[in-house]
């Protein structure tokens, strides 16, 4: 076998490393906004939720171009930019029904995008840096039937979200440092 012509190209780990730690920083800032705005869900914690998958949706682009570019998978980034931007027309409606309807939206969200991220990471395993992403895949499944749970107590509320976020953004980073790692791997 020719590892040379097995190797991805080069501008694949680093399109990637560089959208996973812009993934990240976006997770922590929006984690915390949605963190002071959870107890209720007015003008500004219904924009941020909405932002989220938009956001999700604007970065699976950015994942196809440089998949498409290199010859790489894309089916799962595009069942990812379809699942979010559901989502987002979803959550706009849920938003008038209260907490418990958002929770089950996300939760449904969180399930599908979880089941698709872990399909892309193992997918694009030979890239390396990709068992934080395939983790986080499980992780968002489960967290997603957790939130369609919580929907159902006694007084819902929406910080749930920014933890998952933030868990979310943290496997981006170390993704993005493996990423980093690898391509240190292959220079030498």
């Amino acid at each position: 076998m020719d590892t040379v012509a097995a190797a991805p190209p080069a501008s694949v780990p680093v399109t990637l490393r560089k959208l996973y730690f812009l993934r990240f920083a976006f997770a922590a800032v929006w984690a915390a906004l949605v963190f002071a705005t959870a107890d209720a869900l007015g003008p500004l914690s219904t924009a941020l939720l909405l932002v989220y998958p938009l956001f999700d949706v604007a970065a699976a682009v950015v994942d196809v171009r440089s998949a498409r570019a290199n010859g790489g998978p894309a089916a799962p980034l595009y069942a990812n930019i379809a699942i979010s931007s559901l989502t987002v027309l979803a959550l706009a409606l849920a938003a008038t029904s209260g907490i418990p309807a958002v929770l089950r939206v996300w939760g449904a969200w969180a399930v599908t995008a979880g089941i698709v991220q872990l399909v892309a990471g193992a997918v694009r395993r030979r890239l390396g840096g990709q068992w934080p992403m395939i983790v986080s895949g499980a992780i968002s499944t489960l967290a997603g039937l957790s939130f369609i749970t919580q929907a159902g107590a006694d007084d819902p509320s929406l910080s749930s979200l920014a933890g998952y976020a933030f868990l979310g953004g943290v496997f981006f980073l170390v993704s993005a440092l493996r990423l980093g790692r690898a391509e240190r791997g292959a220079a030498a």
